[in-house]
């Protein structure tokens, strides 16, 4: 593997990443692309960047400039996708790419080499200088924190958990593009459905998926569930090659000007930054926009950097207001089993609406689709919800 471990830890560097995660690195490469004389450092409290994960986004969710970019992490390309419910089915025409992190650290770690350094978990975090586990400092020109989402009081959040498994077959699956959604599956525990990547003729990866209203993960009944899902479609498992786990932020309101008080000025990416499509958990596109933000900072001194940082947070926060309001509806307006309807009605708009909600780029128009028709929610329990779950200043 190219990179350190902590016994190669330089005193000072222009820029150090605290977390090796997907912000982290997608900021960190850009910065050698477009800024190579800059001294680098990443720190990973790990053994190794990137964990064990599967990143997504759709074709609409990027400029041409930053697929050009992104282009080499990419482990897989589809030029459709799909999704069940009970009463929709519905083929998009439009694109849809992962990055696995297996093809984050082939890109990754020759192009930083030994600003990569493992094992090297921090302590203390400041603007300037991070202290390890094992009490050494690197001073830093800026220091900037990707470790990930952290509980904060200032946002209210429902979670979006699940349990993947990648899986090799025993005969061919005959799927030709992802099922993003497949919510013809019993629901429990919020809204669940299943989500399938073919990654080749013989191999999936299936992860069972739910909206709940709690982080806890049994991952014995997930197994379980996703053994039913492959024998429902005559699929046979003959080798499971990894398993994947996470619990994602969904966003359902909160302060972000206090979330971003609490930072005490270290600047932050990713989903220590609240940067994340408030209801589907997507982090890709928004860690591809500050990656080229960042790169191009002419100023990258600490102060410098944790103002745009946080101006692009909560610049982005504020713009997004819509999906948040959503989220209530999907969480509080109705029963659990039927929040599926929500989606489902969603899902009877054209690709191009769709595109744009996947991008987070919906028109005054598109709000206004979205929101007529048979509602999929009682109208009196949506104004209820609205007006209840409005939150501001700190959560109790």
């Amino acid at each position: 593997m190219t990179g350190s471990s902590a016994a190669a830890v330089p005193e000072q560097v222009d820029v150090a990443f605290v977390g090796g995660g997907l912000a982290s690195g997608l900021a960190a490469y850009r910065l050698r692309q477009k800024r190579p004389e800059l001294s680098l450092a990443v720190f990973e409290a790990d053994d190794r960047l990137g964990g064990n994960h599967t990143w997504s986004f759709h074709d609409g969710d990027l400029t041409a400039a930053e697929h050009a970019w992104l282009a080499p992490f990419l482990a897989y390309r589809w030029s459709a996708n799909e999704v069940r419910f009970p009463h929709r089915r519905r083929k998009m025409a439009t694109g849809y790419a992962s990055v696995s992190s297996e093809r984050f650290r082939a890109v990754l770690e020759p192009a930083l080499g030994a600003a990569v350094i493992t094992d090297a978990r921090a302590e203390a975090v400041k603007p300037r200088s991070v202290t390890l586990a094992d009490g050494r400092t690197v001073r830093a020109g800026c220091v900037i924190d990707g470790r990930g989402h952290r509980p904060s009081r200032h946002l209210r959040l429902g979670f979006q958990k699940f349990l993947g498994q990648e899986i090799e077959l025993a005969a061919p699956h005959g799927l030709m593009n992802p099922i993003i959604m497949d919510a013809t599956v019993t629901q429990a525990d919020g809204y669940r459905f299943v989500y399938v990547l073919p990654m080749s003729a013989t191999r999936l990866l299936v992860e069972d998926t739910y909206y709940a209203d709690g982080a806890e993960l049994d991952r014995d009944r997930l197994r379980g569930a996703i053994g039913d899902y492959l024998g429902a479609h005559g699929w046979r498992a003959e080798t499971i090659v990894r398993e994947e786990h996470g619990v994602l932020p969904i966003a359902i309101d909160g302060d972000i000007d206090a979330f971003w008080a609490e930072k005490d000025g270290v600047p932050a990416i990713g989903l220590a930054a609240g940067l994340f499509h408030p209801t589907t958990g997507y982090s890709l596109p928004d860690a591809v926009r500050l990656a080229d933000r960042l790169s191009a900072l002419a100023d990258l001194s600490a102060a410098a950097v944790f103002a745009e940082t946080r101006r692009h947070s909560i610049e982005t926060w504020q713009a997004r207001g819509f999906f948040r309001m959503l989220n209530r509806l999907l969480f509080f307006a109705g029963v659990s089993s039927k929040r599926y309807k929500i989606l489902q009605h969603f899902y009877r708009l054209p690709d191009p609406v769709i595109a744009r909600f996947y991008a987070a780029k919906l028109t005054l128009p598109d709000k206004a689709r979205i929101l007529t028709g048979k509602p999929p929610v009682p109208f009196g329990n949506a104004i209820r919800v609205l007006a209840r779950h409005r939150l501001t200043g700190e959560l109790a």
